[in-house]
């Protein structure tokens, strides 16, 4: 079965940064195009970024410049890295194919200390 396996989240203080990585399996990881959203306290999840299979990115205009996202497909993993961190960029962040609505993993929890 599909998994998505989040981690590199914690605590952090404003301008510091935070490299997420999201491992996948179940599926060929290779073919789809990956997001990554985050779900800040009492909002709706939102996408922050996301990257084709060709390696096009696209991104939120509140992390332009700030985040990056990549992967790697040999290991089946995506990544975030997250520079110059804001306490408004505090969430769950969750990875998952795009397009797609179910099978989400547990999500990392990145903090921005004020």
């Amino acid at each position: 079965q599909v998994q998505l396996v989040e981690s590199g989240g914690g605590l952090v203080q404003p301008g510091g940064s935070l490299r997420l990585s999201c491992t996948a399996s179940g599926f060929t990881f290779s073919i789809y195009a990956m997001n990554w959203y985050r779900q800040a306290p009492g909002k709706q999840r939102e996408l922050v970024a996301g990257i084709t299979t060709i390696g096009i990115t696209n991104y939120a205009d509140s992390v332009k410049g700030r985040f990056t996202i990549s992967r790697d497909n040999a290991k089946s993993t995506v990544y975030l890295q997250m520079n110059s961190l804001k306490p408004e960029d505090t969430g769950i962040y969750y990875c998952n194919r795009r397009g797609i609505v179910y099978d989400w993993g547990q999500g990392t929890q990145v903090t921005g200390s004020s």
